[in-house]
């Protein structure tokens, strides 16, 4: 599966940025996906996922309430609506997909490990 990650850019704190990842070579509806970041000089982080039909999400308390999760099967697409974006948001933010499936998706899918297939990261700064 290759994921490519785009969308990312400049806004002003407040502004609104939505990222998107279209995947290639699966079948995308088996995969759950999620959204990880890592801003300079600081680890990598989850930032949200998604089960495999769309109709479960999870995201961190950082991005609560802010950031939305979506994905289109038909299109082999997810998309990160990102609003009220903070200077603390700046980051790279790469997209993953796991295989994972039942019980053992849901207890690790904040959990960097159990991705099978990551995207390049795509940046996003917001000034203040």
């Amino acid at each position: 599966v290759q994921l490519q990650a785009y969308g990312g850019g400049l806004v002003q704190a407040g502004g609104s940025l939505r990222l998107s990842c279209a995947a290639s070579g699966g079948t995308f509806s088996n995969y759950a996906m999620a959204w990880f970041r890592q801003a300079p000089g600081k680890e990598r982080e989850f930032v949200s996922a998604i089960n495999w039909s769309g109709d479960n999400t999870g995201y961190a308390d950082s991005v609560k309430g802010r950031f939305t999760f979506s994905r289109d099967n038909a299109k082999n697409t997810v998309y990160l609506q990102m609003n009220s974006l903070k200077p603390e948001d700046t980051a790279d933010y790469y997209c993953a997909a796991a295989s994972a499936t039942g019980i053992r998706y849901y207890i690790r899918r904040t959990r960097a490990e159990i991705y099978d297939y990551w995207g390049q990261g795509t940046l996003v700064t917001v000034s203040s």
